[in-house]
């Protein structure tokens, strides 16, 4: 059987490396590793939504199912005054994305989590590309804990392909927070944003 991405503890090969990427007009250098997503460039979507979240400086961010850290790590570079938090529940991502951390010289704390399950802060915003090879059922668990990690007008921002079940999350966040909208789209994938106000955006 062959070994996801989101198994805690993987066995394959460790085989670690270095990629270049352009991210908010910055070249970013990361460190990736086999049994981590999309290891040899940063996916599109996981691209699409470092170039087009929402965020504000000084927001508590959440960089939830992190991988190698490019999302958390990439904002960290541009709006070096968020309070950076990421979470993985494979011990190899959360090792890859502190030596990113560390060789960014950023400030940032890192939780080995499955979900929200050692997650005990609220956030301003949390940002998920989704693990859909894992089930609908695990994402839409993902997005209903989100809420009550969400401080008053915080945001959960969400990227997927929307005709391969991006579609179905975006109603799951509209069922759990009464509100969603599309912020960006790009080769096929979009990001939806819900905010924890109660009210409709």
């Amino acid at each position: 059987m062959t070994e996801h991405y989101f198994t805690e503890k993987p066995t394959s090969r460790l085989i670690i490396k270095q990629i270049k990427e352009i991210l908010r007009d910055n070249e970013i250098e990361l460190y990736t590793a086999s049994g981590l997503f999309s290891p040899d460039q940063v996916d599109k979507g996981t691209k699409l939504l470092i170039e087009k979240s929402v965020i504000q400086e000084n927001s508590k961010i959440l960089d939830l199912g992190c991988g190698y850290g490019a999302i958390g790590i990439s904002l960290k570079i541009i709006f070096p005054l968020i309070d950076l938090t990421l979470s993985d529940i494979n011990e190899r991502a959360v090792q890859i994305t502190s030596r990113n951390l560390d060789f960014h010289k950023l400030n940032g704390k890192i939780i080995q989590s499955n979900g929200f399950e050692k997650i005990n802060e609220n956030f301003d915003i949390i940002l998920l590309n989704p693990p859909q090879t894992a089930g609908k059922k695990l994402c839409f668990k993902l997005i209903e804990d989100a809420k009550s990690h969400l401080l008053q007008n915080g945001s959960l921002q969400l990227v997927a392909r929307h005709n391969k079940g991006g579609k179905e999350l975006s109603k799951k966040m509209l069922e759990v927070f009464g509100n969603v909208k599309d912020i960006a789209k790009s080769s096929g994938y979009r990001i939806y944003i819900s905010k924890n106000s109660g009210k409709n955006l």
